[in-house]
């Protein structure tokens, strides 16, 4: 009888090793859902796909991300709002296409003179920390990156502020205001739709980061470059509050570490991405990059000073504090140069 008792007991002991115990202790896996809208080969989807791995990496595979490009899972203009109401947990917006929507975090497409990608991020994200935005109330932001400074890619050689008359150019936000300020016919799109409006003639040209002349191909039709070097794009990660709420706290630091690093990450990638571009460009397409004299560079600039006038008149009337705003731009990127 003994014997019997004392054989329930190891049963019982293994069972609760074996059994009962991994089923106590086992961690969920969370799984989390990235909405991009550019191609998977264009640089939001790279920081994406990086982050991605560098957040199962650091988490020991306790997170797992689904990422969405192209928009297959959101849209660009959808983004902010889809991932607000949970139809991603995280998604990348590009804030020029909603210029009325982030005030103060678009200040920085302004004709400021960022000189590249890896200082525009950095400021951004200053600027961010600083005036934390109502606009980002209901997410969480997970970082902040720009693209390198906008240049002209277009069919017909640019060479004088005449040959921008009229001329039909695809740009948003900050550089829309810019291309118009030169005469030209600024045509409003997300960049996934340019590639068919110029096989279709619907712009003749865009005014962007140059990197797109090899990720999407602008090389094969624009077979000139005008460089401006005049404003970026900037972009958000974002994340859904009650998916960032439901995350362990050790994920989230993990998070947290990562918003500063991704964006010197990101920025980085991108001014190397643009020289990588424009050398493809003249190598494989015959691609002709016209650089402008200081002359002509001041000649170019002197339309613009009425933009930022205007923008910090529009954002004091918000009730903003404008002149400060583009003041403390103008610093941080001499301070964020400086490093």
């Amino acid at each position: 009888m003994k014997k019997i008792s004392l054989f329930f007991c190891v049963l019982a002991a293994v069972a609760l090793v074996f059994g009962t115990a991994p089923v106590t202790v086992q961690a969920k896996k969370v799984r989390l859902n990235y909405a991009n809208f550019p191609p998977a080969p264009t640089f939001p989807c790279v920081q994406m796909e990086r982050w991605k791995t560098e957040i199962e990496k650091r988490t020991d595979g306790a997170v797992g991300i689904n990422t969405f490009p192209g928009g297959t899972l959101l849209g660009a203009k959808d983004m902010m709002d889809g991932v607000i109401n949970g139809q991603a947990d995280i998604g990348c917006i590009c804030m020029a296409y909603q210029p009325g929507r982030f005030t103060v975090t678009n200040a920085t497409s302004l004709p400021l003179e960022i000189p590249d990608a890896k200082t525009g991020s950095l400021v951004l994200l200053d600027l961010y920390n600083k005036y934390q935005p109502k606009a980002f109330d209901k997410v969480k932001v997970l970082t902040m990156f720009v693209t390198a400074p906008a240049n002209i890619m277009s069919k017909a050689p640019v060479t004088e502020l005449s040959d921008l008359k009229g001329l039909d150019l695809r740009a948003s936000g900050g550089a829309a205001q810019i291309l118009k300020s030169w005469g030209a016919n600024q045509v409003g799109m997300p960049m996934s739709d340019t590639p068919e409006a110029l096989q279709k003639g619907v712009v003749k040209g865009l005014f962007s980061s140059l990197e797109v002349m090899k990720d999407l191909k602008f090389a094969e039709i624009c077979k000139y470059i005008t460089i401006t070097d005049t404003v970026i794009y900037p972009f958000a990660v974002i994340m859904n509050k009650n998916a960032w709420a439901k995350l362990p706290d050790d994920v989230k630091q993990v998070m947290d570490g990562m918003i500063e690093e991704q964006a010197a990450w990101t920025g980085e990638y991108m001014d190397r991405h643009v020289s990588d571009a424009i050398a493809w460009s003249k190598k494989e397409h015959q691609v002709e990059v016209i650089t402008l004299s200081p002359e002509k560079k001041a000649e170019w600039h002197a339309p613009l000073a009425p933009i930022t006038e205007n923008w910090i008149k529009t954002a004091e009337e918000k009730g903003l504090p404008g002149d400060q705003i583009i003041k403390d731009i103008k610093y941080l990127i001499v301070k964020r140069t400086a490093k």
